[in-house]
């Protein structure tokens, strides 16, 4: 049985710090302004003018030929799935990917793949385990034809995969004649963090996709790009899925207002994450993984409260947190200021305390 998104517990208080996700970021008055000052078109036909700005300036920042707006990052990784390979491929990524744990199954369903899932610290593989799982090319085995990575590494701890390293197993994978994609969610916080730019840190991927509704603060839209024949099949994609939009363009201003006013500023997320890691460390007990960019990984068990009890407490005092593979995680992003990592800290101290 599949069951619904569950809703707040009885009685809990309207939220007021939301660690949960940066997902959860509403649109700024600014952006929201600009979203229907935007001048609009029929998606489907090409007439959208924001859009297709849009487009341009994401094939011109991520480095490639051309770029095609998307509702979501889930169907940006879909639809490059179904346009790299066919049924019965192979395709390697971590064993934490996002495209093996959070896509309710799209690629097996709909594009017939398997995913290999590699193993590495932090959400990262080597080479080594790239050239370890190759497979024979004979009939008994399926063909391997993609590699995908992701950037930042979310399950990993929001970690951020050296450009080195990027490159040395996109290496690996075009020696065996193998796509590579990059699912971007966070590519932009990784970009801040390294001070590398977006078309330097996707230089070895043949196609990859930006989000724009996590840190930057968008209501929705995703951007995929790659060379301009890929584009082209991915459109059919889009249509086949249903998403092709009518006047979108009142979304992708919201994107376009993100990448002028919200990129640099990633880098106070990055700076409130650490604080709030600091100040866990500090607490007798708590297991925290050190943050490379907006998410923090913590584990409060040796402090007296399981991970899921002490997000139960934490929701009672309005604080909204994650929890994943037996993990809390706390997620920093533009409506989450400084003075709300304090008030979280204190209601955790506070909570372990009793317990």
């Amino acid at each position: 049985m599949v069951h619904a998104p569950s809703r707040p517990p009885e009685g809990a208080p309207p939220v007021r710090i939301n660690l949960y996700s940066d997902t959860q970021t509403r649109p700024s008055q600014a952006m929201l302004a600009s979203m229907m000052s935007a001048p609009t078109g029929d998606d489907q036909s090409g007439d959208d003018p924001t859009i297709n700005a849009l487009c341009d300036r994401m094939a011109a920042l991520l480095g490639k030929e051309a770029a095609v707006f998307l509702p979501s990052g889930t169907m940006c990784n879909v639809i490059a799935t179904l346009v790299h390979t066919r049924p019965g491929d192979e395709i390697l990524a971590h064993r934490t990917a996002h495209i093996l744990t959070s896509e309710g199954g799209a690629h097996g369903a709909l594009g017939g793949v398997q995913i290999t899932g590699l193993e590495g610290p932090n959400g990262l593989f080597d080479a080594d385990a790239v050239r370890r799982a190759i497979r024979p090319r004979n009939r008994n085995a399926p063909p391997q034809t993609m590699l995908e990575v992701e950037q930042t590494a979310n399950t990993g701890g929001g970690t951020v995969w050296p450009k080195a390293q990027l490159d040395e197993v996109a290496a690996v994978a075009h020696e065996q004649g193998w796509v590579t994609h990059m699912d971007g969610a966070r590519l932009l916080n990784a970009c801040v963090a390294s001070g590398i730019s977006a078309s330097d840190m996707c230089a070895s991927y043949d196609t990859a996709w930006l989000d724009f509704t996590k840190g930057l603060g968008a209501p929705l839209g995703a951007v995929l790009v790659g060379t301009s024949d890929f584009i082209g099949h991915a459109w059919r994609w889009k249509q086949r899925l249903g998403g092709a939009m009518r006047q979108g363009g009142v979304c992708a201003a919201a994107c376009l207002y993100a990448l002028d006013h919200n990129v640099d500023r990633l880098a106070e997320d990055h700076a409130n994450a650490k604080a709030l890691a600091r100040g866990l460390k500090q607490i007798p007990g708590v297991e925290v993984t050190d943050p490379d960019t907006n998410l923090v990984y913590f584990d409060p068990t040796g402090a007296g409260l399981s991970s899921e009890r002490l997000q139960a407490e934490l929701r009672m005092r309005g604080i909204l947190i994650s929890l994943l593979g037996g993990r809390l995680r706390a997620c920093t992003h533009l409506d989450v200021g400084s003075a709300m990592i304090d008030d979280a800290l204190t209601a955790i101290r506070e909570a372990l305390a009793r317990a």
